[in-house]
Formats: C-alpha cells, sequence, structure tokens
C-alpha cells in the first residue's frame, strides 16, 4: 500500500507560480496530478515515471508547468508558471507501485491523495 499526500496548494494572482510537492510512502513506478475544477471532471494534468525519464503534459498546461521527482525525499513535484485563473481547482496527487499502465488515463492509477486547492485570481 502507498500513500500519497499533497502540499503547496494557495491562492496566487494570474501570472504567478506556485509549487506542488507530494510525498509518497513506498516505492511507484509512475506518479501525475490531475485536477477538478468546480462543476467539471477531474482532470489530467502531467505525470512522469519515478525514473525521470518520461514525462507527459496535458495540452493546456504545456509550457507552463513542470513535473518532477526527487528520489532521494521520495517526493514528486509540480512547478506550475504563468497561471490562470482556470488553472483553478483541486489538484490530487496519484501513484501506481505496478509497471506499465496509461499515464493520461486516472483508472491506471491506483493511490490518491486527498487534494490540495489551487485559486488563480484574476
Amino acid at each position: 500500500q502507498v500513500q500519497v499526500v499533497e502540499s503547496g496548494g494557495g491562492l496566487v494572482q494570474a501570472g504567478g507560480s506556485l509549487r506542488l510537492s507530494c510525498a509518497t510512502s513506498g516505492r511507484t513506478f509512475a506518479m501525475g496530478w490531475f485536477r477538478q475544477a468546480p462543476g467539471k471532471e477531474r482532470e489530467f494534468v502531467a505525470s512522469i515515471r519515478w525514473s525521470g525519464d518520461s514525462t507527459f503534459y496535458a495540452d493546456s498546461v504545456k509550457g507552463r508547468f513542470t513535473i518532477s521527482t526527487n528520489s532521494a525525499k521520495n517526493t514528486m513535484y509540480l512547478q506550475m508558471n504563468s497561471l490562470k485563473p482556470e488553472d483553478t481547482g483541486v489538484y490530487y496527487c496519484t501513484a501506481r507501485a505496478r509497471w506499465g499502465g496509461s499515464y493520461y488515463d486516472e483508472s491506471d492509477f491506483g493511490f490518491w491523495g486527498r487534494g490540495t486547492q489551487v485559486t488563480v485570481s484574476s
């Protein structure tokens, strides 16, 4: 069983930056971030193989967000720059312990955090 805990959300003005962190209790193969805006379904944001050699992004965040891992700290990060009001939502960290699977489909990730709120004001 893997536990993941997010931190780093908050309120920021449009154009600003935030960094989200996700600490994991066990060994994982891949991790990712999904977000859910009010009244909308949860959507893929970014994912990464734990080795760091493969990263994946939603088109809406490419060039603005960067996902990374720190093996020594068992932590994944999401650096979010040039934030827009449409980035507002609850951001969920997720992890997968098994090899393979989709990097975009939430059904292929088995471990989820409780979420952290990100609010971008215009």
